[in-house]
């Protein structure tokens, strides 16, 4: 059955568009024009999208999805406006948990884009709450989608990742939720558009702006899921940088959790392997001789001596 995605607005006209424009969508389509009937819609069937106009008359689109939050938690809320400013923004996300904000006038392009994102948001929420190990498996091979370069990496870091915590002599359950962080660490990735995913070169300032988004993006998502600590720091925290000029946070030294810090050498060592856009893959010697140059600046010094320890001395 598909999704319903419900458009709020109170110009019938910019309603009438939006139905054209999604018409031929595998979705059901709700619109209403005003945010009492928006809700009405809420509480009596499962709405995976919310698209909101902000200035109508009565309750504006802001105060609606405040409303949204409460009535329908999993739901994905966008908010429209034709008077974008900083203070709105701050405001819809601290206030009402905006996913996603549309200009007026919008680009038929950006807002199917948008849309489709939402839904792959919302998608992903569905499936980290019934958070069996074959569903959260699954979700990782199509996050893996949006980028041919990095299949079979999650699953990969996984078996690094789990080997490190067993040698550390974690319990058994921390080592399935480091596997599942692994597994899930870039979930906010399904929120950064492909054609910089894919983009063969460098990326520019604004691209590398908008990639550096995805592990709070994604530890987001993991919240509402209701996915553990442990899992929701290897998402948060797996670009951190032991010398503290990592992401999000520029958290340094032992204040990235220990579960970051192993994940961070199986992840560089296992992107360093592989073909990426911007570069073929590395022969093994030349990776392992690039994670002991990261030692204390990138990496956790102890890690990459239990990554070497582990895997060092392996035959191709």
């Amino acid at each position: 059955m598909s999704e319903t995605v419900l458009f709020v607005d109170d110009e019938e006209n910019i309603l009438r568009s939006i139905e054209r424009l999604f018409m031929d969508k595998d979705l059901t389509l709700r619109s209403v024009t005003n945010a009492k009937s928006a809700l009405s819609v809420l509480q009596q069937e499962d709405v995976a999208v919310i698209v909101s106009d902000n200035m109508m008359p009565g309750m504006s689109g802001l105060d609606l999805l405040y409303q949204v939050r409460d009535i329908s938690p999993s739901t994905v809320k966008v908010l429209m406006t034709a008077y974008a400013n900083l203070g709105t923004a701050v405001e819809a996300i601290n206030k009402s948990e905006i996913f996603r904000f549309v200009v007026k006038p919008w680009d038929n392009n950006e807002l199917e884009w948008i849309v489709e994102e939402s839904l792959a948001r919302y998608r992903i929420i569905q499936a980290l709450s019934r958070g069996t190990e074959s569903t959260l498996l699954s979700l990782a091979q199509t996050i893996e989608l949006k980028d041919p370069y990095t299949r079979g990496h999650c699953e990969r870091v996984g078996e690094y990742a789990v080997a490190m915590a067993r040698r550390l002599g974690l319990a058994e359950s921390a080592c399935h939720e480091i596997r599942h962080g692994c597994w899930l660490h870039d979930c906010g990735k399904i929120g950064v558009p492909e054609k910089i995913l894919n983009f063969r070169g460098p990326l520019d300032a604004n691209q590398y702006a908008t990639v550096k988004k995805h592990p709070a993006w994604g530890a987001e998502v993991a919240r509402q899921g209701g996915l553990s600590k442990r899992v929701i720091n290897i998402i948060l925290h797996h670009h951190e940088r032991f010398d503290g000029t990592g992401y999000p946070l520029q958290l340094k030294g032992h204040d990235v959790p220990l579960e970051a810090r192993i994940i961070s050498v199986a992840d560089v060592y296992d992107s360093l392997t592989t073909d990426r856009p911007y570069r073929d893959a590395l022969p093994r010697d030349e990776a392992l001789q690039i994670l002991r140059n990261l030692k204390g600046s990138v990496l956790d010094p102890d890690m990459v001596d239990l990554f070497l320890d582990l895997f060092g001395n392996q035959t191709e």
